[in-house]
């Protein structure tokens, strides 16, 4: 499966790589608790982004409204815990179930009515509103008064119920971004994902091919609900603390989203280059504006917004793509494995010489699209 994940890739970035790991996995030996939680928050923002990576690096649909599934996560988890005593290791089921549920409510609203484009943006962001002022007249989650975990001394060490220090919800964090990158990395040279890929690049000349758009849509949407709404589970029992006006805020969403858009949308290490971009900046950002005395609400949002907008003017296509061409981290693909690989991608009618028209329109979906066969 690793060999898999790393085919394709030089072994200057294999050996990059190898060296990285090893330094996040002796990072707790060496740095402190402040440093040690700017990390957590760094292996956490990989993670959810990608999870949000999924649904438009790779299927190509918009979502602001990523907030409502980490949220989703947390509440049932921490409601669970607190209410019924059913551990994290349980309750991120019915966390889960609960997100793909909502997911699918809301793919099947965008599909049926073919709301796409910045129309799907805006419809996650409503459903994320509608949660928020939900929450915020539930009284069994503490309403907007917030709803609070139990800290006790003597659950120390607890890791079935993810009671822990710093070092215990680190290695956690960071199991959970290096899964992510490795599920993704492996869906995005799959079957599935070459059709994602399709879908993301050019949804007629994909559905031309008879791959079925919507369906193609929604399994990224439910997969990215999913891996967000465990990251919620690992929030909650981290914070130990949950207000709506805060995790189903879109503010929330955005800081989901910006770590793939700086390391580079569509990429596997852009949202792991971007987090680690973030949130040490973010952290810098409160202790330098504090020291000056400018603690306007607000602040850290501006510095914030005018960082992305150099990163836009300067590379449009993220960091990670730069910095991989000028470190050489690439090899060159092999082109009779690739082209295996996506024709296995194809309906089967379509395989083996058949729909030679419509296989090339999908392979070059960058090329001449004034050629494509109607």
């Amino acid at each position: 499966m690793i060999a898999g994940v790393f085919a394709g890739v030089s072994t200057r970035a294999r050996i990059l790589v190898a060296a990285l790991a090893v330094v996040l996995l002796a990072a707790p030996l060496v740095l402190d608790r402040y440093l040690l939680s700017v990390l957590i928050l760094v292996c956490l923002a990989a993670y959810t982004g990608q999870a949000w990576n999924v649904l438009l690096g790779f299927a190509g649909l918009l979502s602001l409204g990523h907030a409502l599934y980490l949220g989703l996560g947390a509440y049932i988890s921490a409601a669970l815990y607190v209410h019924y005593g059913i551990g994290p290791w349980l309750s991120v089921f019915p966390a889960i179930a609960a997100c793909i549920l909502v997911a699918t409510l809301l793919g099947w609203l965008a599909f049926r009515f073919r709301i796409e484009g910045v129309y799907f943006a805006l419809l996650t962001i409503a459903f994320a509103e509608v949660a928020r002022v939900g929450f915020d007249h539930i009284a069994f989650t503490g309403g907007a008064g917030g709803f609070f975990l139990p800290v006790r001394s003597e659950d120390q060490g607890q890791w079935w119920n993810l009671r822990g220090g710093p070092t215990f919800f680190y290695y956690l964090a960071l199991l959970l971004a290096g899964n992510a990158l490795l599920l993704c990395a492996l869906l995005r040279r799959s079957r599935i994902g070459h059709r994602w890929l399709a879908v993301r690049e050019d949804p007629e000349a994909a559905r031309a091919l008879g791959i079925d758009v919507n369906r193609a849509r929604m399994s990224a949407l439910l997969l990215s609900a999913a891996m967000t709404g465990i990251a919620g589970v690992f929030q909650a029992f981290y914070a130990n603390n949950l207000f709506p006006s805060q995790i189903f805020d879109i503010s929330r969403s955005i800081d989901i989203i910006l770590a793939p858009i700086i390391g580079g949308v569509g990429t596997l290490f852009g949202p792991i280059l971007g987090a680690f971009v973030l949130a040490p900046l973010g952290e810098v950002l409160i202790s330098a504006t504090g020291a000056v005395g400018l603690n306007a609400p607000g602040t850290k949002a501006l510095f914030f917004g005018l960082f992305l907008m150099a990163i836009i003017a300067g590379v449009p296509s993220g960091l990670w793509p730069r910095l991989a061409g000028v470190l050489r981290l690439r090899s060159a693909p092999d082109d009779h494995a690739l082209s295996h690989r996506r024709d296995e991608a194809l309906p089967r009618s379509c395989r083996g010489g058949r729909c030679f028209a419509e296989r090339r329109s999908w392979f070059d979906l960058r090329g001449d699209r004034s050629k494509r066969r109607r």
